[in-house]
Order: C-alpha cells, then structure tokens, then sequence
C-alpha cells in the first residue's frame, strides 16, 4: 500500500512492534520509548526495517519510519502485530494498539479509518478488535464506511497452483456478511503478489526463468507445483537458488499463473507481466477502495473530530457549554458541514444503532461517501439535467418518508438525508452552468 517493500516480512508473522508509516524528506527509522526517548537507526541494506531494533520489544511504544513514498503524503499507515500471535506479549501490544487496552485508547483514537487483515475465517478477537475501534473512534468518524476487511493470502485457500479466486470472492462476501455491522467491505488479496509486483522485485532474469518453466510438457509443470517440495526437488530447466527466488517472490499461484501467461504469451515482456501479476493481486481493488472511502472525505472527518472534541470540552466546564455547542450547531448548518451530519447519519443506520429499509440504507452511505453523483443515484449513463432532477425526486422521497412513517430517529436521519439530496441537485446544476 506504501510502495514500498519496507515493513519486516516472511512466511510467518513477524511483525513485532506498531510500526508507523508516514512521509518525511529522508528515509529515517525512530525508535520511540515507552518513556518517550528516541534512538534513531537507519534502514538496512536491502532498504527493510531491521530485523534487530537494538531496543527490546518490551520497551518500544512505536517504531516510526519516515520515507520518502510519494503514497504517504497524505497518509499514515499504522501496522500492528496480528493479535493471534503465538508470541504473546505482540498480541497484548497489539490489543493495546487496537484499543482493547484502555490504557492505549488514544492511539486507536488518532486512527481515522482501519483496514483490518484476517486469514480465511473470522475469529472472535477479529470482531473484539474491530468493536474495538468503533469505540475509540471519534463520534463522526466511527462507523463500517471508514473500516475495510482485507482477507489476505488468498493463494494460500487451495494447494498448489490452482486459481483461489472462485474460493476467495464468495469467502470475503461471506466474512463481509459476518462483519456488515464493523467493515464496510472485504477485500480478498494476494499480498506476496501485491508486494512483488509493487515493489520491483520480479526481474527480467526471472522472467527468463518463468518462460523456461512455460516452456515444460504441461503435465510436467503441473506435478512440480502441486506443492514447495515438489517445486524444489524435482527435475527442472532452472537452478534451485532460482526456484527458491520464485518461492519467496510469487509462491506456486503466481509462479503457475507467470506460466500461464508466458505461455499463451511468449514474448510477453517483464514489465507486462509484472503489471498483470499486480492486477491479479487484488491490490487495484484495495487502493482503489482506500482512495474511494478514506481520501476524499478526510477533511471531513478532520472536521467532524474537531467538533466532535469541542463538544467534550464543553462538558468540562458548564459556562462554556452553551456557548461551544451553540457554536457547533451553527457551524453544522453550514451547506460545507452537511456532509459531516451526512457521515454521521449513515453511522447510525449502517451500524444499526436506527433501522432504515436496506435499500434506503444503502443509498444514504452512498450519498454519504461518494462525491459522484452517477454513482450515488446509480445512473452511470446520466446527463447533468437527470442527474439534478434525480437527485430533487431523492430528496422529495427522503422529505416524504421523514413525515410518513417513519420513526422519530429515521425521521431525524431522513431529513439529513433530504438536504443532502437538495445540495447534490444544486452542485450538479451548477456544474452544469
């Protein structure tokens, strides 16, 4: 996701610390101390974060690593270790990241969305964890449209070779269907094909390697990857260290789909087949769905934490309270911090705090998440003048649902709803004229 082949990695966990992950003018890694210190260390040689901190793990509060990534501008990821960790002490540091510990909730608080990484099936602690930062979360900014599932390894479902994906996607809609009230997706990814296609580590030689393996007797090829062993040990028109490369880049899915492509393909060059083994990997959908849900609407978010901690300082002193809320209300009127009343509605109706019809459901986080108006009314094929009078019959429906059976509290969120649709009309008619 940082475009970078940074964070430590291997086959088995091995992320041991929260480590950060933000953009700075020089590559630069700090050790930050439980009681605050710093001691600076640089990347090393193969440009990773190293694999001896010189600090014990005890004692770190966070790794944070500078980089000079272009994708970290205006992003900080935040990498916690897995919380079923066999090793027990990274679990507990991760429960704290995730909020569990009380004593770590505002770490999970500066968090403004999560993109939650499981294997295969959901566990209890998966769900604890999500729940977790829902409640550490800022009011406006806490619900299943910032927080997005990943399942990851999917070449891992099936043995050897075989294609995961017509396991993979009816998996993630059904961990999706499990979590609907925490995630507002899942995601399937292969994350070692992600990373090699990402970060350049495919190349050219080991291109030639794939098309001499493309070149085999198909039966053949397909006995050496039925698993690792076989890969390693059988006869092959390539070395063992160059196996072992392929291995630890792409694993038998990739290695048997780089094949498959060279093979209908043969002068498909390296540059082409990395492109495609990136596509393969599930990540376009991962960016394209982080840029979607997160980037745009961050100064919104921003905005919404700002107000959302003014009404906690009200409550500190009982002079101030009336003032700052008055304040608040008031800046929430404005047409530019609707959108903030927009998030937090399709809050509450997505986390099932007020019931709403799913379809009236699904069209309130639409308007509440996108900017496009072609999406957010599902008319891909409109013109501007649809689009505005679309958007006024939206409106008149959520304003007639407000005054005829609905609730008290859908009512509240209908008419959110019916002024969100009245300023969509007016922004389309504008950028029509």
């Amino acid at each position: 996701m940082i475009g970078r082949r940074v964070a430590p990695t291997a086959a088995g966990e091995c992320t041991r610390v929260v480590t950060r992950f933000r953009y700075g003018p020089a590559d630069r890694i700090d050790i930050v101390t439980r009681d605050g210190d710093r001691h600076s260390l640089p990347l090393d040689e193969d440009g990773m974060v190293p694999a001896r901190l010189g600090v014990p793990a005890a004692r770190i509060a966070y790794v944070d690593v500078a980089l000079t990534s272009g994708r970290l501008r205006d992003l900080t990821v935040v990498d916690t270790p897995g919380l079923a960790s066999t090793d027990t002490a990274g679990s507990a540091r991760a429960e704290a990241a995730v909020g569990i510990d009380d004593d770590s909730a505002d770490e999970v608080a500066a968090a403004e969305a999560v993109v939650y990484v499981f294997t295969q099936a959901v566990r209890a602690d998966d769900v604890r964890a999500l729940e977790a930062f829902h409640t550490a979360s800022a009011r406006l900014a806490t619900s299943p449209i910032n927080a997005i599932g990943v399942l990851g390894k999917v070449d891992t479902l099936i043995g050897g070779a075989g294609d995961p994906w017509p396991v993979a996607e009816p998996l993630a809609r059904q961990q999706a269907g499990l979590l609907m009230r925490t995630v507002g997706d899942v995601i399937p990814v292969a994350g070692l094909l992600a990373e090699t296609a990402e970060s350049g580590r495919l190349t050219g030689a080991d291109r030639d390697a794939l098309a001499r393996l493309a070149a085999l007797d198909a039966a053949d090829l397909r006995v050496l990857l039925l698993s690792a062993d076989l890969f390693r040990t059988r006869p092959a028109p390539i070395a063992a260290d160059q196996r072992e490369r392929l291995l630890t880049r792409l694993d038998l899915y990739g290695i048997g789909f780089a094949c498959a492509l060279l093979a209908a393909e043969p002068r498909l060059g390296t540059g082409e087949l990395v492109r495609r083994l990136s596509a393969a990997s599930g990540l376009a959908r991962l960016t394209a769905t982080v840029d979607q849900s997160f980037r745009w609407r961050s100064d919104a978010i921003k905005a919404g934490w700002a107000l959302t901690r003014l009404e906690r300082l009200a409550s500190f002193d009982p002079r101030a309270r009336p003032v700052i809320r008055d304040a608040v209300e008031q800046a929430l009127r404005d047409p530019a911090y609707h959108r903030l009343r927009l998030l937090d509605a399709a809050q509450r109706a997505a986390t099932g705090t007020v019931a709403l019809p799913a379809d009236w459901e699904q069209e309130l986080i639409r308007l509440a998440t996108s900017d496009d108006p072609r999406w957010i009314l599902r008319l891909p094929e409109a013109d501007p003048g649809e689009l505005a009078t679309a958007a006024v019959r939206a409106a008149g429906r959520w304003r007639a649902y407000a005054v005829d059976g609905a609730a008290p509290a859908q009512a509240r969120l209908a008419h959110v709803a019916h002024r969100g649709f009245q300023l969509l009309a007016q922004e389309v008619r504008q950028c029509r004229t």
